[in-house]
């Protein structure tokens, strides 16, 4: 029996391959390098996060308890928002390869369903000796107002 290779896995390869040729190792990260990833809050994305991560606070799944607190209405977990960090600390800059060894946030707003969240990380610091870099990390709503705030500190890739 032959197999045949499907053109998502083929796209995703592709995808894989450009992102290591174009990744960022320790030594190009220059301070002050930043990076934006943007993306919209679902109901989805904060069903699936209260699956896997088991918080199921019915302030993130029940609208009708959620409506009786201070925010009228369902928020997103701040854990979730806060992997949107992750996400490109590890995907994109300094991206793949990189090791992350610690991340501290503060949650300063609520987000909603329907949400966009820009996550930005920016290099704050090099330590040379060891090769790790402290990142500034911060995620903003669509009307500009920080929504999460911190740093992060990550292994990038040597070469």
């Amino acid at each position: 029996m032959k197999l045949q290779k499907s053109k998502y896995k083929k796209q995703k390869f592709s995808t894989f391959v450009q992102k290591i040729s174009t990744m960022n190792t320790f030594d190009k990260l220059k301070l002050g390098d930043s990076y934006t990833d943007t993306r919209v809050v679902t109901e989805e994305m904060i069903n699936t996060f209260a699956a896997v991560s088991g918080d199921s606070n019915p302030l993130h799944l029940d609208a009708d308890f959620a409506a009786t607190t201070p925010f009228k209405e369902r928020i997103a977990h701040g854990a979730l928002v806060s992997s949107f960090i992750s996400k490109v600390l590890g995907c994109d800059f300094p991206g793949y390869g990189s090791v992350y060894v610690s991340q501290f946030s503060q949650f300063k707003r609520p987000v909603k369903i329907g949400d966009e969240i820009s996550t930005t990380v920016e290099v704050k610091e090099k330590d040379e000796r060891r090769g790790y870099v402290t990142f500034k990390t911060y995620c903003k709503n669509q009307l500009g107002k920080i929504v999460v705030d911190g740093e992060a500190v990550g292994i990038p890739p040597k070469q």
